[in-house]
């Protein structure tokens, strides 16, 4: 049973294109931290290669619900960090239905930042979930 509602286009907005402007659900809120481009030794994946550093994002966020029996239908949050939004937010919207399904997606917010944990480091995320 869906526990959750997807307002895509609430009155007086337009649709979200690929996010959802209100999700609400029950159950148990889980928190997961921003995942960076890094594989299961730690070593960074995609040096100067946003493409890769953002599959390599949804792979590491995959690898957190599945720790928690979830997947991304549990979603109901997303939070995109990169340091080139031009670059990063269209390869993101590409990329993003290869993991989520489109038809109910989560609300999100994507930010341009500065700098992020390391140099290396071009594109992070993190992730609200109920199950």
């Amino acid at each position: 049973m869906d526990m959750k509602t997807h307002i895509i286009a609430p009155a007086n907005l337009p649709a979200g294109s690929g996010w959802s402007h209100i999700v609400t659900a029950s159950g148990t809120f889980v928190a997961i931290s921003g995942q960076v481009s890094v594989d299961a030794g730690g070593r960074l994946v995609g040096k100067d290669d946003v493409e890769a550093q953002i599959h390599q994002v949804y792979r590491n966020l995959t690898a957190c619900l599945d720790a928690i029996n979830a997947s991304f239908a549990h979603v109901i949050k997303l939070t995109y960090y990169a340091t080139d939004i031009k670059t990063a937010l269209p390869l993101m919207r590409r990329i993003r239905p290869t993991y989520i399904g489109m038809d109910k997606p989560p609300a999100n917010t994507f930010v341009e930042v500065t700098a992020l944990a390391s140099p290396d480091f071009l594109f992070e995320a993190d992730a609200f979930v109920v199950l």
